[in-house]
């Protein structure tokens, strides 16, 4: 897809990846922007700098997100890429509570739905449409430290997987943006955050092992994926030979899982390429 003249829908837009596909968007040419988030004022300042408009919204409610699809069509015209974008995370295992479970699951799960209820049926209409779902590379390898994000963000791309086999026939194409750490606030607004102020929040993270993107780059992959038609977005290319390993003998990725989950609480980094040998 082509996003000049596009009407482009961005939930979580008011900072990190959602705030930086807003700007990506609106330099590839889209000809409007609506930039959503649960913070109206960071989706107002966003809106103002690509010269769209702002929607405060809690995506967890199915009825605002069909509110949004409505009123974006009869202000703009028909959406041509809805990314259903927001998310946060957390550090639990069995022991979190349930409420903590459910709310993660609304936001990442259940969020993508909706979006997908409310907007598949005018883009079928008007010819096509493309769905960007961020998802996590944690989605596709799991996350150590995190039992929630790590099975709403897997749930997430098996419903984006669905969502492309499912529609593609009427012209529904389908992304999802699979990361590891980018340089955003997820991390700082975490409820679980303990990190100190002036320090970096990713330094020794789960995540980062293969470095931190910036929001930026992470958006012009996304666009790259988006022009190509491309399922997987992956701006850390070493997820792709994760995922193969895993695919190729997933005994011995849990092995190797397993084993960097034993050097992190040793509190002794283990490096990227370890993963690729395990």
């Amino acid at each position: 897809m082509d996003l000049k003249q596009r009407v482009v829908v961005v939930t979580g837009g008011g900072s990190g990846i959602g705030e930086a596909l807003a700007h990506a968007s609106t330099q590839a040419g889209a000809a409007h922007v609506v930039v959503a988030d649960l913070d109206g004022d960071a989706a107002a300042r966003v809106a103002a700098d690509v010269g769209g408009a702002p929607a405060q919204i809690d995506v967890r409610d199915e009825s605002a997100i069909i509110e949004l699809v409505n009123q974006t069509e009869e202000a703009h015209g028909p959406i041509g890429l809805f990314a259903s974008n927001a998310g946060y995370v957390t550090t639990a295992g069995l022991e979190d509570p349930n409420e903590r479970i459910q709310a993660m699951w609304e936001v990442h799960v259940m969020s993508h739905i909706y979006a997908a209820r409310a907007v598949i049926p005018q883009m079928a209409a008007n010819g096509g449409g493309y769905l960007l779902n961020t998802a996590s590379a944690a989605g596709l390898l799991t996350q150590i430290g995190s039992m929630s994000y790590s099975v709403t963000k897997g749930a997430a791309v098996s419903l984006a997987e669905w969502l492309a086999i499912t529609h593609h026939h009427q012209g529904i194409r389908v992304s999802v943006l699979c990361p590891q750490a980018v340089r955003t606030n997820i991390v700082t607004n975490s409820p679980d955050s303990d990190v100190p102020d002036g320090e970096d929040p990713w330094e020794g993270g789960v995540a980062s092992s293969d470095g931190v993107l910036e929001p930026g780059d992470v958006a012009q992959a996304c666009l790259e994926a988006i022009a190509e038609e491309r399922f997987h977005v992956l701006p850390h290319p070493e997820v792709a030979t994760y995922i193969e390993r895993k695919a190729t003998d997933v005994d011995r990725w849990l092995a190797g899982m397993r084993r960097y989950q034993d050097f992190l609480h040793q509190d002794d980094a283990l490096p990227g390429d370890a993963l690729l040998e395990g």
